[in-house]
């Protein structure tokens, strides 16, 4: 095996130490490699295809035309867990924005691979008390509650499963599992502002998707 590329002046890498370094580079280069697609959410009013899921730039929800603020990726280490796009009715940049938009909103989530549907129920259970206040989180416990419940009753979701959750004005918030509404509707924003703190809030699920989902590209890193 020959020695991997080192900078001028750095000493020569002990040989017991290539299928690190080698490791490591392509793991790097399998997350640049992954983190790719979010950079298609970016195209302005064009569909987005990750994964093999494709994201409208545009929907029709509660009588508004909303449009498709970013799309990304969920990843677990180098595995790709679910895609998620976030509908608005006016482009948003920051969780605050998002969270004070006006009109209907929704966050569309499809899964990329198999996942327990219980334990699915708590990780999202979870990300929302990561990110919520006390009051938030109260306000937003019947629905946690309820969502734990739908998710003991499906047990497995598999790979193109879905689950969104819509705000919608004079309707409230729901949530649907592979279309059919199984939380809510709630008559407040609470729940939904608790879910979508899940992906745009301090402590993300995943910070390239958090940006994602804002329209915001992907930093670049150099060398």
């Amino acid at each position: 095996m020959s020695q991997p590329l080192r900078r001028p002046g750095q000493p020569p890498l002990s040989p017991s130490r290539w299928p690190i370094r080698v490791g490591l580079a392509w793991l790097a280069c399998a997350l640049l490699v992954g983190a790719a697609p979010v950079a298609l959410a970016q195209a302005p009013g064009q569909a987005v295809e990750l994964a093999g899921v494709r994201f409208e730039p545009q929907i029709q929800l509660g009588g508004q035309t909303l449009l498709l603020n970013g799309a990304g990726i969920r990843y677990k280490a180098v595995f790709k867990v679910y895609a998620a796009g976030l509908y608005l009715g006016a482009k948003a940049g920051t969780p605050d924005a998002v969270l004070a938009a006006p009109g209907a909103k929704r966050i569309h989530v499809v899964l990329l691979r198999s996942i327990d549907a219980n334990e699915f129920g708590k990780i999202l259970s979870s990300g929302i008390q990561n990110n919520a206040s006390r009051e938030e989180f109260l306000a937003a416990l019947p629905g946690i509650s309820r969502m734990g419940e739908a998710a003991s009753q499906y047990k497995q979701l598999q790979a193109g499963d879905t689950m969104t959750v819509e705000w919608v004005p004079g309707v409230g918030t729901t949530l649907f599992v592979k279309g059919k509404p199984e939380v809510g509707p709630y008559k407040d924003a609470a729940f939904f502002n608790a879910m979508a703190k899940i992906w745009l809030g301090k402590s993300p699920a995943d910070h390239l998707l958090k940006d994602a989902l804002l329209g915001i590209a992907p930093k670049r890193v150099d060398n």
